[in-house]
């Protein structure tokens, strides 16, 4: 027994709901259409996992956060995806993949056929095991990846407010469940082995800044050693942490956010895998002509940068989904993908974008005792990266646009003194970027001058709307 399809989408996280949503666009036929996911609900947004989901008041709940909204864009709700004709294969493993031949068997025993495929299958976890520490499965050791990781956290929450919490691991999970641990009222503590928080990312004086703001919220750090083992009850709940350092913190609970792994084990040796995921070119084909991969599993070319790549990230992952959609259903009039990196987090009343590339030289810029704090990465004379904190949605736009410009740098000191005007100056002239130069800009200095005047006389009411826009953004 088995079911066809002319195209399957392999995996349900963001990616999945995204690429559906295009297809819907594209006029695919009613019955065309399979999303095969072992989770048991339609795709959502997973971001809502570490930040609305968590809060103590008025929470994120399905349906509310189901992709699309994440673009403020159709929310595809089961009662869509019927209406689209576009087939729910909900709770199911694949256990094995047949590219040559085109089929999907799952656990069940059931085979699935398609003409195309989406690899959507995103990454896994890193668990503790992977590192040589036992204690995955005690019931106060929490994951977060999936809805069913972030119920689990969820009740554990519950029942210790105003109990310890030891979070393994300082980047975007251990960060965003710190703050959100913090704010139900527990006592939070970070251990990682860097120097300093968001190492792949934050330079050692932002992440001053962003460590500084957690301390104040009650969070502790402990930076420079790892995990070793974990204390346990007769009940096999954890009660201690043990670190390398000889350090025993007391634990009622323990998030672990260590990293990920691309879900890439169906199709090895069967297709082209690079940086850890499936490798595909610009039209997000992989080396077999019938299947495509799409967010964090798939390896592409950064036209902006001339290198593949595999982005961890639910921007990359919403957009590779809509352009491998378009280049299935339109490759004629479908360029290739050209992506600007883009990263975000959301932690307490902080708000940060970050652009492109992060090598380099960096500049900083702003006021790091204040609310808006910046960063610019040079290398090989060109500005590759923009980093933002505090900034409005105009501003973040700003940004974004100037940053794919790579426009000329000579004199750090001349960027670090403009701050954000440079990115406000190259994103308003788009036929010449203006170069920073030993003595000024290649633009008038009166231009200058005036975007420091108007940037004065604006201020207030930026502020004012800053203030409105934060009050209706979105809880996750």
């Amino acid at each position: 027994m088995g079911r066809a399809f002319v195209y399957v989408i392999l995996g349900g996280g963001v990616a999945a709901g995204y690429a559906a949503l295009e297809f819907t666009k594209k006029g695919v036929p009613a019955g065309e259409l399979c999303i095969i996911s072992e989770e048991p609900v339609p795709p959502y947004e997973r971001p809502a996992l570490s930040k609305g989901y968590l809060l103590p008041e008025d929470p994120a709940r399905l349906p509310s956060f189901h992709t699309c909204v994440g673009a403020n864009e159709e929310r595809l709700t089961p009662k869509s995806y019927k209406e689209h004709g576009i087939e729910l294969v909900l709770g199911t493993r694949v256990k094995s993949a047949d590219v040559r031949r085109k089929t999907l068997v799952t656990a069940a025993g059931e085979t699935i056929s398609y003409k195309i495929l989406i690899i959507a299958t995103g990454a896994r976890a890193l668990k503790l095991e992977e590192f040589g520490v036992s204690g995955s499965n005690a019931e106060n050791v929490c994951y977060l990846r999936d809805l069913a990781d972030a119920d689990r956290l969820v009740n554990v929450m519950k029942s210790c407010v105003g109990g310890n919490a030891v979070v393994i691991g300082g980047g975007y999970i251990g960060m965003e469940c710190a703050a959100s641990l913090a704010i139900n009222k527990i006592n939070v503590t970070m251990v990682f082995p860097e120097e300093h928080c968001m190492a792949r990312l934050f330079t050692p004086k932002i992440a001053s800044y962003y460590e500084d703001y957690y301390i104040s919220k009650g969070v502790k750090f402990i930076k420079g050693t790892v995990l070793s083992s974990l204390d346990m009850d007769f009940n096999g709940k954890v009660t201690a942490v043990n670190l390398r350092d000889g350090s025993k913190l007391p634990a009622d609970l323990v998030v672990v956010g260590i990293g990920i792994r691309p879900n890439t084990s169906l199709f090895e040796g069967q297709l082209t895998l690079d940086k850890g995921g499936i490798k595909v070119n610009g039209q997000l084909q992989s080396s077999n002509s019938s299947v495509y991969a799409v967010g964090d599993v798939a390896a592409f070319p950064v036209k902006l940068f001339g290198e593949t790549r595999r982005l961890e990230h639910v921007d990359s992952a919403r957009k590779s989904a809509r352009h491998a959609v378009a280049s299935i259903m339109e490759p004629n009039k479908t360029e290739d993908f050209d992506y600007l990196p883009f990263f975000y987090s959301r932690v307490f009343a902080l708000s940060w974008q970050f652009y492109g590339d992060s090598v380099g030289e960096v500049v900083h810029f702003g006021d790091y005792s204040g609310s808006t704090i910046g960063a610019y990465w040079v290398n090989k004379g060109h500005l590759v990266g923009s980093f933002l904190e505090g900034g409005t949605k105009e501003e973040y736009e700003v940004l974004a646009k100037a940053t794919r410009r790579k426009p000329a740098i000579e004199d750090l000191s001349d960027l670090e003194r403009q701050g954000f005007g440079f990115a406000l100056t190259v994103s308003e002239n788009p036929v010449t970027s203006p170069t920073v130069g030993t003595s000024s800009l290649i633009l008038e200095r009166p231009l200058y001058a005036w975007h420091a005047t108007a940037g004065v006389v604006v201020a207030a009411s930026v502020a004012a709307f800053a203030y409105w826009y934060g009050r209706r953004r979105r809880r996750w």
